[in-house]
């Protein structure tokens, strides 16, 4: 049988794996990614998507064999409208869903545009119903019911969606949960840490609530406030949520939302779960995100960063190019990219010589220990890596 953790394209820890820890998991049969980058991915500020950048983007999430795709929120505008109806109208293997207010105009838009679900979304965070809304629970409670069964008797899978769900008091959200289900059950319940403040224990627990509450399927959907977006997603799914919310790069409002490939990379390669999702297209989409928003990813963010594999220690740089997966923790090559060499402070004489074979330089070793202080020095005083032509520059000194 082919370990999960260890083969030509990763080699993760085998303790992800151990009979000890995987005994505390709850994962379910089947887990899907519902994404959300057309809508709360375009919610990062200054982001603006054209509905043919919406199609296009869609068409690649489809591409991709991403589950569900939340083509927007037709309440918004015209455009938006018709994102939706020309998403759909690709007939893609995705479920395309849209997002909604408890409002049965909302409601109806959706519908219109021919969606096979929808995001209900009703505030339950205690900060958004005190200061933002000034709201009540019962206010809250009979929005959702009403917006529930309208969904319901349209024939739309219908997530009920109590957003700041992190925040909210306690005996507020078993209330609302309580009604809910005795009134109008939608088909799955989503844990929403909107201000992306849950601890991993913390979402531990409201997945257990919810599930106890309810019996119906989990979602969960997390910013990355604290910079835990991805593994609160990854601890609710080994406790039994079956759908993971992101976006593309990890876009959305302030510091964004779970990143699709770390999340994907994440439930593959550390927990065992398959997606059925192509990683490497993966790679070619968060490209094409970062041209048609203008909002590039740092050069080492996870997975799909510039930089991933770059290194400059001369340590260990042989093995680079003969065995990546002993330098790291994903091929390279898996995802379309190769290991590179820099050049700089922190180069040792291996990176010297791989160099010179790469650009077909030959030199004597007294040669070669002249250039690599040349090379430390440039590093140093530069204060970064070398380029290409600043190296061959420094090998014509000893031709």
């Amino acid at each position: 049988m082919k370990q999960k953790w260890n083969n030509e394209n990763w080699l993760v820890s085998h303790f992800n794996y151990k009979d000890e820890v995987r005994s505390q998991f709850e994962i379910p049969p089947k887990v899907e990614i519902h994404d959300a980058t057309l809508r709360d991915g375009e919610q990062t500020s200054g982001v603006v998507l054209t509905p043919e950048e919406k199609v296009e983007i869609a068409t690649m999430l489809g591409e991709c064999g991403i589950h569900r795709i939340e083509a927007g929120m037709p309440a918004v505008s015209k455009d938006d409208r018709i994102a939706i109806e020309n998403i759909k109208k690709l007939n893609l293997n995705s479920k395309v869903f849209g997002f909604v207010r408890a409002k049965k105009e909302d409601i109806m838009m959706c519908h219109e545009c021919g969606v096979d679900g929808v995001i209900i979304e009703v505030p339950i965070g205690k900060p958004k119903l005190e200061y933002q809304f000034n709201w009540s629970v019962d206010r809250v409670i009979e929005a959702s019911i009403d917006s529930i069964r309208q969904a319901k008797s349209l024939g739309m899978y219908t997530v009920f969606f109590p957003y700041d769900t992190t925040r909210a008091d306690e005996l507020d959200l078993e209330k609302l949960l309580d009604a809910v289900m005795q009134n109008s059950a939608p088909d799955s319940i989503g844990i929403v840490d909107t201000m992306g403040c849950s601890y991993m224990e913390a979402t531990e627990f409201l997945v257990k609530l919810v599930k106890e509450k309810t019996k119906l399927p989990v979602e969960i959907h997390t910013h990355n406030d604290f910079g835990l977006a991805v593994a609160n997603s990854l601890k609710a799914v080994t406790l039994g949520a079956s759908v993971v919310h992101t976006c593309v790069n990890g876009m959305g409002d302030r510091t964004g939302n779970a990143s699709l490939e770390e999340v994907v990379a994440g439930l593959t390669m550390l927990l065992g779960v398959d997606l059925g999702i192509d990683i490497p297209k993966l790679m070619e989409l968060s490209d094409k995100v970062q041209e048609l928003t203008n909002y590039p990813v740092a050069v080492n963010k996870p997975i799909v960063g510039t930089n991933n594999f770059t290194r400059e220690a001369g340590i260990g740089a042989d093995t680079l190019f003969s065995h990546p997966l002993a330098m790291f923790a994903i091929n390279p090559y898996f995802l379309g990219r190769k290991p590179k060499l820099l050049l700089g402070k922190k180069s040792g004489m291996t990176s010297i010589n791989i160099r010179l074979k790469e650009m077909n330089k030959e030199l004597d070793e007294e040669a070669k220990a002249k250039l690599l202080a040349d090379v430390k020095e440039m590093g140093i005083a530069k204060k970064r890596a070398l380029t290409d032509e600043e190296f061959l520059r420094l090998v014509g000194k000893y031709e």
